[in-house]
Order: C-alpha cells, then sequence, then structure tokens
C-alpha cells in the first residue's frame, strides 16, 4: 500500500522501542522481523536527510518477508529520536549531527543488530544522506563485521551543488557556532512521481527542511571527500557493494555516484540505474511507481546472493575522522 498519508507510515509490521546509544543519546528504533523458520540476514538501514523510518513502512516488510530482518533507527538530529518531547534526549535537537557522530552510530546500530541476530550475516544499507554514510562507514570504519553494503542514490555530490564558497563560509561558521539551524530547501517534485506521496511529505510533521552548519557541512563536504581524496582506494578488498541509483534523480548526482563505484578496486561491485519509456527514476526510488517493485526485488536479490558466501573478515581501515 503505497504512503500517501501520515498514518500510512504506521503498521503492525514492526517492534519499536527507544534505545540508549553513543553518548547516552536515545534513538527511536524499529525492528522488522522475519518469520523464524525463514530468518536468514539481518539489515541495518540508515534513512536520508529530512526523512525518518516511517518513510520505509512500506518497504521493510518486504525484507522481512522474504527472510531479512531489518533493524533501522531515526538518526540522530532527525524523526522522532530529535522531535519527540517525551522521549527523546534533553540534549537532542533536530539537525544536531555531525559525521562523526553518524559513524559511531552506525557502528552501535551494527553492534546492536549482531547481538539482537546471532549467527546471522549483516548487511548495512542507506538512502540518500544514509547512502553517503555507508560508503563514508565503509572506507573509514571497521566493516570486519559486514556482508555488504547497498548505496540508494547516495549522496556523494548534489546533482545541484552550492557553490564551494559558500560551503566554505558555511564549514567555517560550523567552528564556531556548528548547531546552528539554517533552511535546507527542496522541491518535493523532485522526490519521485509519486504526487501524493510528494504531497505528504511536504506535510510531514517529522521532517524538518532545515539543519545545522555542523550536519550539512559534514553531509556536503564527506560525500564529496569521497571522490577529492580518493577514498575508493581505502575500499575494503573483501566487501561486497551495491549501488542504485535513478537516471533521473535531480538530488544526489548519479554520475558521481557511478565515478565512485567505477573507482573502487573490486570484482563484487554492481551498480544499477533505473530508468523505464514512461520516465527515469526520481530521487526516492522506494516510492517510485514504476521502480519500486524492481529496486526492492533486486536488492533482496543481490543480498540472497551473498549469502551462500561467508563474510570474510575485511582488515580495518585506519581510521580517519
Amino acid at each position: 500500500m503505497p504512503l500517501h498519508s501520515h498514518a500510512d507510515m504506521t503498521s503492525d509490521a514492526y517492534t519499536e522501542a527507544w534505545l540508549v546509544g553513543p553518548q547516552s543519546t536515545k534513538f527511536y528504533t524499529r525492528t522488522y522481523l522475519a518469520p523464524p523458520s525463514e530468518s536468514k540476514a539481518v539489515l541495518v538501514f540508515i534513512h536520508g536527510f529530512a526523512e525518518h523510518v516511517g518513510r520505509y513502512t512500506e518497504a521493510h516488510p518486504q525484507f522481512a518477508a522474504r527472510g531479512i530482518n531489518v533493524f533501522t533507527f531515526d538518526e540522530r538530529g532527525f524523526g522522532n529520536t530529535a522531535l519527540d518531547a517525551k522521549n527523546k534526549s534533553k540534549s537532542s535537537a533536530y539537525g544536531k549531527t555531525s559525521g562523526a557522530d553518524q559513524m559511531v552510530d552506525i557502528q552501535w546500530a551494527l553492534d546492536h543488530a549482531k547481538k539482537e541476530f546471532p549467527g546471522l550475516p549483516v548487511f548495512l544499507s542507506g538512502h540518500s544522506m544514509g547512502g553517503g554514510e555507508v560508503l563514508n562507514f565503509s572506507v573509514r570504519c571497521d566493516t570486519s563485521m559486514l556482508a555488504g553494503v547497498i548505496a540508494c542514490s547516495p549522496l556523494v555530490r548534489q546533482t545541484k551543488p552550492a557553490s564551494k564558497i559558500a560551503r566554505a563560509a558555511g564549514a567555517l561558521a560550523a567552528v564556531f557556532v556548528p548547531y546552528l539551524t539554517i533552511p535546507a530547501p527542496l522541491d518535493f517534485n523532485d522526490l519521485s512521481h509519486d504526487a501524493e506521496y510528494n504531497k505528504m511529505c511536504s506535510t510531514d510533521p517529522l521532517a524538518k527542511l532545515q539543519g545545522t552548519l555542523r550536519g550539512i557541512s559534514d553531509m556536503l563536504n564527506w560525500g564529496e571527500e569521497l571522490l577529492e581524496k580518493k577514498l575508493w582506494d581505502d575500499w575494503p578488498k573483501t566487501l561486497p557493494v551495491l549501488f542504485v541509483h535513478g537516471s533521473g534523480d535531480q538530488i544526489t548526482s548519479h554520475d558521481a555516484a557511478k565515478e565512485f563505484h567505477d573507482h573502487i578496486k573490486l570484482e563484487d561491485k554492481t551498480m544499477i540505474f533505473l530508468s523505464c519509456e514512461q520516465f527515469d527514476g526520481f530521487h526516492e526510488l522506494v516510492h517510485e511507481p514504476a521502480h519500486k517493485e524492481k529496486l526492492i526485488s533486486d536488492e533482496i536479490a543481490w543480498i540472497e546472493a551473498h549469502l551462500s558466501e561467508p563474510a570474510t573478515a575485511a582488515a580495518p581501515a585506519e581510521s580517519k575522522l
């Protein structure tokens, strides 16, 4: 059932919990359980900028139905983790995050998944900002527990990048006032070809079109550093990766994602561009009427193809944090 209203973002397909993570931060989490007899993997999913895990209420049950448990959470500075006045940490605020915080938060989520699903291969997936995060995690942190990485519409570079002068000024200001809130405008029509979904997003109370200087600066700069610092050279030699991108994405550049993919020195890498006769895929492929079924089918098939190959411990990358 498509997500066309705020009520559609809740269901009985998951269990929810508030868990304490790094720096005593309380995170809103959801877990989608596979049938016990079919449980074969666990997917840790990282959402994008100005969204939250409720946007995946339609998609994640499909992974669980195929034996892939899903653990996901509203990131530090977003969704319920930032806005639920009753349950959030006192120090949490919308957009209050950083690249370094995101890396330790991902590690916490992976550790939790490994503990909750002992013996199952662990996969890491992210969309947009989250896609950029999982790529950065793979080249900056210990990936020894991972069986594979999926980057969907990853933010390596914006399709229409902000000027470098403005970015440099923002990064400098972030040194002095890191959590100053600034607007982050978005044309909701660029999300998908589902007009009702786009309209729902425009009134989503858990998604604000704003961020902090530090959060936005790190998000953009860390994405571009993947290319500018040639961080593809640090990709673990035994970590499979799948890139999925819409060829009509007006938010994150599919060309930049392809450039990073193409430079990774790895045999087991795949890139899928989603387009069709009607239209090229926009940014949120999981909500694209003509593409979402293929997206989920391709991701599940890729995970299943990597279940028979036990994860080889990848050498930890030297930390650059």
